[in-house]
């Protein structure tokens, strides 16, 4: 387990750090710390000039391979870019599904030609891309997709619907998890298409959140066309590869995320010296086990990604999502409780909230979302501590 970078990390470090600190300056300084959740359709005009900024920078897609547009970042210098991102306040990432989901996948599966089409798009801050996986009734088993797909001589045609899809209404493309054998059931039979989202035949009708924002839509597809060979993997490999794009989800950019966090409690720290609620034994207990499990999610973090000769993650990284799910949760929770009364007080729709507030009722979803904790616990029983499946 690694708990310190080498000289050369720590110099990487000062240069992103320097880079983002002028970055975020002039037109830019407008979007520090915007487009979290719980806030992200703010500035989208001004966030989608900022993904070409941080391609002019060459700080899009720094762990992929040279030769696809990367930097060939070490896993090291990956987690220092993503944490030194948050810490300068840099906005909610318009191209985090493209370059930390699907520009992974098609590394790994993609032919050559998808390659050369599909990811310069993405180092370039040009394309944005959603994820079509869940259904109304293929949530967290999404094996039970019913969305399906046809091949009508060079075209894929789509018909379903999928649910949930963030950045849906922004996006230009979408990977699509669809069924192209008709006679198939669960993991069998599934395709991973990619369809392009500006076109008559998708309809987008976005989900309003709690906190007024509407980050995620139900799509349908009513006939809508790809082009034939716009499919990652051979038509019926579509589980092997959406398992591929899930394990890119527990990379680096967990580490980021809980920098993120810290800058949430260090606000709700701030809060509670303020207000004087600090001043209460229960608060500041509950202030410093806040304290403690985001340190021990770094220390998790660092184990897991300090094994990079595994070809798959450890079980102990099985243990992540379920935690800092959790964790959000309750940071949430204690915001309320250190606002006290004004931690109820709102103006009329569309809510002018704090980000305390955001915080609170957007890290409701968090136990939900990517994987319920239900799931997460069965994941861990049956694949982290091998316990038998219960019978049904």
């Amino acid at each position: 387990m690694h708990l310190r970078f080498s000289p050369e990390d720590e110099a990487f470090r000062r240069e992103v750090a320097t880079w983002l600190a002028d970055a975020l300056t002039g037109e830019f300084a407008c979007v520090r710390g915007r487009g979290g959740p719980g806030d992200e359709h703010s500035m989208l005009d001004e966030r989608r000039a900022w993904e070409k900024k941080l391609a002019s920078g060459g700080y899009t897609c720094v762990g992929w391979p040279r030769e696809y547009g990367g930097r060939g970042a070490t896993l090291m210098q990956q987690v220092i870019a993503f944490e030194e991102y948050a810490r300068a306040g840099g906005p909610g990432r318009l191209g985090h599904i493209g370059e930390g989901l699907l520009g992974p996948t098609v590394i790994a599966f993609g032919t050559d030609e998808q390659k050369q089409r599909l990811l310069p798009p993405i180092v370039a801050g040009e394309s944005i891309w959603c994820q079509g996986y869940s259904e109304p009734n293929a949530g967290s088993d999404l094996a039970n997709v019913q969305t399906r797909a046809e091949l009508d001589a060079e075209e894929w045609v789509l018909n379903g619907q999928k649910v949930w899809t963030s950045w849906a209404q922004w996006a230009d493309w979408c990977f699509v998890v669809c069924r192209t054998d008709p006679a198939s059931q669960r993991h069998k039979g599934l395709s991973y298409l990619l369809v392009p989202m500006k076109q008559p035949a998708i309809e987008i009708r976005p989900i309003v959140q709690i906190t007024g924002d509407s980050e995620f839509s139900e799509v349908f597809f009513d006939g809508a066309r790809t082009a034939a060979d716009n499919i990652v993997g051979a038509p019926g490999d579509g589980w092997k590869v959406a398992m591929g794009t899930l394990a890119f989800e527990r990379g680096a950019s967990t580490l980021g995320q809980q920098l993120q966090f810290q800058n949430e409690l260090e606000q709700v720290i701030e809060a509670a010296k303020q207000n004087g609620a600090a001043s209460d034994p229960a608060i500041r207990q509950r202030l410093s086990h806040a304290w403690m499990g985001l340190q021990i999610q770094r220390y998790n973090a660092l184990r897991t990604l300090s094994q990079p000769e595994r070809a798959e993650l450890p079980r102990a990284a099985m243990i992540t999502k379920l935690f800092w799910a959790s964790w959000h949760r309750d940071l949430g929770k204690l915001a309320m409780d250190v606002l006290g009364m004004d931690a109820e007080i709102a103006a009329a729709p569309p809510y002018e909230l704090t980000r305390l507030q955001r915080l609170f009722l957007f890290a409701r979803s968090d136990t939900i979302y990517a994987g319920s904790n239900e799931i997460q616990r069965n994941l861990i029983a049956e694949r982290a501590l091998g316990l038998p499946r219960e019978p049904r």
